[in-house]
């Protein structure tokens, strides 16, 4: 086998990668993409695998149950399916000489500070010998507030948590065309730059059939991975040897080239866009302060003009020019009762330090 490409990495498997047409599990793709986990361990290369197929599985065992709302359905097929498909991955894994570990997660595990560094903690012990972590959503308990957009997205979190160098999303389709997957003048497109917003508007806004998430979503997830600088891949899961070939350097699906690294506190602060607690707007010298690629700059009380809403020491925050346009995102070194006090003022300690924040002119999707 060639070298491994990649120390760390974070490969997603979607429910249509896993299920037949019948909706039933895919015993034999589901162990293919195991031998190739475990291929992947026995090089060294660190390998956490985010997987759907709970309530799919679940359905299999239990199908009905249509007195029951759908919040109530859900959380019921999950609690049966997690056990199933777990059990699914573990025949395949456990010859192989590997355990799998169970992680079940919600959004508020990664928006709550101390639960995400308590998660990380985790995933870095299990990083190691012959363990394979297995995460899921947690659908058990989670409700409409708490649920991920789908699993690309709890995906893109541990990536960015993990520090990965790489995030393999593996649906049924070759990876991302410039117009429908099915026309035959459609071409599959190589490589994305994350700020071409124009390819979003080429891809047909339609679902998966078993899952929650399609094409756009998972562009979307993508394209903030990659923008945090993990190098990121959406892939046919189906294919013989995908995870292999690219995490060996070979060319398939789409790739969506990383720009810089970021440090793990911004990365938090990207992939939490939607936890903030309240909004800061700030003058016109403030954004270009803000924006300046000469020099980093932190958030003074001098440029702000109003604050918006409340927070507390620790929360994440908005920043806004005037005419309400996003600028950044930034965790707040004191209060909102104090960051209006302070409105203007020189000599006065940052309200967001460089090092917590996070400014990019296209951060709004």
């Amino acid at each position: 086998m060639k070298a491994v490409a990649y120390k760390k990495v974070v490969i997603k498997v979607g429910t249509n990668v896993l299920t037949r047409g019948d909706g039933m599990p895919d015993l034999a793709v589901i162990e293919h993409i195991a031998g190739q986990v475990a291929e992947m361990k026995r090089s060294g290369t660190h390998v956490i695998l985010v997987s759907s197929g709970a309530v799919g599985a679940g359905r299999s065992l239990m199908p009905g149950l249509d007195d029951l709302s759908r919040v109530v359905r859900r959380q019921v097929l999950a609690s049966l399916g997690q056990v199933k498909l777990m059990q699914i991955y573990d025949s395949f894994f456990g010859p192989k000489g590997f355990f799998c570990a169970q992680v079940l997660a919600t959004k508020e595990d990664f928006r709550d500070r101390q639960h995400y560094i308590n998660m990380k903690s985790c995933f870095l012990a299990l990083q190691r010998d012959n363990i394979v972590p297995i995460v899921n959503e947690n659908d058990v308990i989670a409700i409409d507030e708490l649920m991920f957009t789908d699993n690309d997205e709890l995906a893109g979190l541990v990536a960015a948590m993990t520090g990965a160098d790489a995030l393999l999303i593996l649906t049924n389709v070759d990876g991302i065309y410039d117009g429908h997957p099915d026309s035959p003048d459609s071409r599959l497109l190589a490589e994305i730059d994350p700020d071409d917003k124009a390819v979003a508007g080429r891809i047909l806004p339609v679902k998966s059939s078993f899952g929650r998430g399609g094409m756009q979503t998972k562009l979307r997830i993508a394209r903030k991975t990659a923008g945090v600088g993990i190098e990121t891949f959406i892939l046919n899961g189906k294919k013989k040897d995908i995870i292999t070939t690219v995490l060996t350097g070979g060319k398939a699906g789409t790739r969506i080239i990383p720009k810089a690294q970021l440090s793990n506190i911004k990365k938090w602060i990207v992939f939490n866009d939607v936890a903030y607690k309240g909004q800061v707007v700030v003058n016109d010298g403030a954004v270009s302060a803000l924006l300046s690629e000469q020099a980093v700059t932190s958030l003074l009380p001098v440029g702000i003009i109003r604050i918006e809403g409340s927070f507390m020491k620790g929360d994440l925050i908005q920043i806004c020019n005037q005419g309400g346009d996003l600028i950044g995102l930034g965790i707040a070194r004191y209060d909102a009762e104090n960051a209006r006090r302070w409105i203007g003022e020189t000599g006065r300690k940052p309200l967001v330090h460089y090092d917590y924040l996070f400014i990019e002119k296209s951060i709004k999707e």
